[in-house]
């Protein structure tokens, strides 16, 4: 019982996403003078405990521990698909002792001396320039999405990379599920954190966690397998992901329909620039034409997907139906699709792969035949696959099912207790 209210009240902060009405002057940062970045928000424990009281957060009552949460923008160098230099940005999250209690404090600086854990969240899909980590914080001045769970209520520090595309570089496209450029948006901006901490003496321990939902849990498993070549990562947590990008698309033309056809498109126009292909390869007429327009920046997915067919035939080519379907790695886009994969090598990180069972856009199957790929073909020695609603509830025969925008709450929830879990029987706290 104990367990599932901590469920219900980490789901419920989650679910909240934006402390809207609790911004204004409390979290303005006081022009406080940093190396290597600024301070964008500066929100004290007791105002956002206050908060959540009053959105009747379940469980969050005037004895929960919170800590402050201060979040930096940080501007460093990366590369996009052909290698080039870009200006990146990204969100560093730290749990401070602002408004905080005594015994919260004590637990804070028992932290500090040990060195904050560093948790690495890369986000899901987003489309419109406003919806970047960088860009919610600097225009709310106050906490938003899971570092409220992972920073504020968890105490580790997190990362937030806004991708190429988006704050700093928002006058890029954004290379939507491609695998270099998402790997290296990710990994620079945690080698750019971690000299950050250092000049601002924001004390970090050696172990690093990588989770991310949705394509944030692909671009997660991409950074695990550049990160592995150059440092042991302590767990690695991807949830909800299209790791199979291949698999991906044939399940896609396999349908006469699309739910949320915007996903999809973004990768058809994403591919055919950075392969250097007409985009009405893939797309039909009008769509082919408009998609520049609906993915600059200046859409939410609400309005692109409005705007597009879902009609699988209406959306796409026959040309592009008939090659995939063909799974032919001689016709580009598969190909590339499959260049693009993460599933199809062998982490020797404890890595677990979160999905929800009930997900209606990428299937429960995605996770399970990325594990099972990686277990049997590439002999990786520990991945399992983790149904989130099993997790969620305890209950092996649960008959909950989660859809992919429902299940992120209490995937977060679940990935930040296995995470505290390996932090305290490793660092103590």
């Amino acid at each position: 019982m104990r367990k599932m209210r901590m469920y219900q009240i980490c789901f419920a902060v989650l679910a909240t996403l934006m402390l809207a009405g609790c911004g204004g002057e409390v979290g303005s940062p006081q022009n406080e003078p940093v190396q290597g970045g600024k301070v964008v928000v500066d929100f004290p424990a007791d105002t956002l405990r206050q908060s959540l009281i009053e959105q009747k957060t379940p469980g969050v009552d005037a004895n929960t521990t919170v800590f402050g949460y201060k979040a930096y923008k940080i501007v460093y160098e990366t590369e996009d698909e052909t290698g080039a230099l870009v200006h990146a940005s990204g969100l560093m999250v730290v749990p401070t002792d602002n408004g905080v209690r005594p015994e919260d404090a004590r637990k804070l600086a028992y932290m500090r001396q040990k060195g904050f854990s560093l948790v690495s969240d890369s986000h899901g899909t987003i489309f419109a320039d406003k919806e970047a980590p960088t860009a919610v914080a600097e225009e709310t001045l106050a906490p938003a999405g899971s570092p409220i769970l992972l920073s504020a209520l968890a105490g580790f520090v997190t990362l937030q990379a806004d991708y190429i595309g988006f704050g700093a570089s928002a006058d890029r496209y954004h290379p939507y599920l491609l695998k270099h450029s998402s790997m290296e948006a990710t990994v620079d901006f945690i080698h750019a954190a971690r000299k950050f901490a250092k000049k601002n003496n924001i004390p970090l321990n050696s172990q690093l966690y990588l989770t991310g939902y949705s394509e944030g849990g692909y671009v997660s498993l991409a950074a695990l397998q550049e990160l592995e070549q150059e440092e042991n990562v302590t767990f690695a947590a991807p949830m909800a992901g299209p790791y199979m990008m291949d698999q991906m698309a044939l399940g896609v033309v396999v349908h006469d329909r699309i739910p949320i056809p915007s996903f999809i498109a973004d990768v058809a126009y994403s591919y055919a620039l950075s392969y250097e292909h007409n985009v009405s390869e893939l797309l039909r007429e009008p769509y082919a034409s408009e998609v520049s327009t609906l993915f600059d920046g200046r859409y939410a997915r609400p309005q692109i997907d409005a705007r597009l067919p879902k009609v699988t035939e209406e959306l796409f080519t026959r040309s592009a139906i008939d090659g995939v379907l063909r799974q032919d790695p001689s016709y580009w886009f598969y190909g590339a699709l499959q260049l693009n994969s993460t599933a199809y090598w062998a982490p020797k990180t404890p890595t677990r792969f979160l999905q929800c069972l009930g997900d209606d856009v990428i299937p429960y199957a995605m996770t399970a035949g990325t594990v099972n790929v990686m277990k049997n073909l590439f002999k990786a020695p520990d991945v399992e696959a983790v149904p989130v609603e099993v997790a969620y509830t305890g209950d092996s025969n649960t008959t909950l099912r989660l859809g992919h925008v429902a299940c992120a709450g209490p995937a977060y929830l679940v990935v930040t207790r296995m995470m505290a879990e390996i932090r305290k029987k490793t660092i103590g706290y």
